[in-house]
């Protein structure tokens, strides 16, 4: 099973064309040209990939560790719902996009 470092570093290679060797858990999302609206992609990109819900409340992510911290904490948090109850993203339509 494949990490969630490695999950969203293929999204970064994938679509935002990202070189392999630059993906390192110190890399400033700045330094991989990744501006703040692309950011905001990667993180909805991430709620499909992760079955996550991103709340709409703005998080300082500098670094691509700490994307992958976020989104480990979501997940944790989401998943983690009381017994019977079905976590997050699954089963819905989740988020409208335009």
């Amino acid at each position: 099973m494949k990490t969630t470092f490695e999950r969203l570093s293929a999204i970064l290679v994938k679509d935002y064309k990202v070189p392999p060797q630059a993906l390192v858990a110190e890399a400033t999302l700045e330094s991989l040209g990744i501006d703040s609206l692309a950011a905001a992609e990667l993180l909805f990109s991430a709620e499909d990939a992760f079955h996550i819900r991103v709340p709409p409340e703005a998080v300082p992510l500098p670094t691509l560790g700490d994307v992958v911290a976020y989104i480990e904490a979501l997940i944790a948090q989401q998943h983690a719902g009381p017994a019977g109850e079905q976590p997050a993203g699954q089963g819905t339509q989740g988020p409208a996009r335009s």
